[in-house]
């Protein structure tokens, strides 16, 4: 219960400070990007850091720089197929769920690491 109070507080506050940034940043659109996946991240690997050790949390930032390099190239997969292909956009993001997939554990078993 304790790891759950300190991953909400050091996520709210790391929130906070990446939505003050985007405050100051043009177009006002970069504060939901700063303010969500970053501070997640970085309160998660904090609290890997201090439970597990370096090693541990070398492993949880590899599976989320290859969870976000997949999620780009999902993106794009989906805006490809919703525009040229005309599909609907509940049918374009289930079938290319598969390019998510592929790609994140292919960089995971291409860079050593389990996946």
């Amino acid at each position: 219960m304790t790891e759950h109070i300190v991953r909400f507080l050091i996520g709210g506050a790391v929130v906070s400070a990446f939505a003050m940034l985007g405050d100051l940043l043009r177009p006002k659109s970069f504060a939901g990007l700063f303010a969500a996946a970053p501070s997640v991240a970085l309160a998660t690997l904090g609290i890997a850091v201090y439970q597990h050790g370096p090693g541990y949390a070398t492993l949880q930032t590899h599976a989320m720089i290859a969870g976000a390099i997949a999620l780009a190239a999902y993106s794009v997969v989906v805006c490809h197929v919703v525009v040229r292909a005309r599909m609907r956009a509940l049918l374009a993001t289930v079938l290319s769920l598969a390019v998510w997939l592929i790609v994140a554990f292919g960089l995971l078993i291409f860079a050593g690491g389990q996946a």
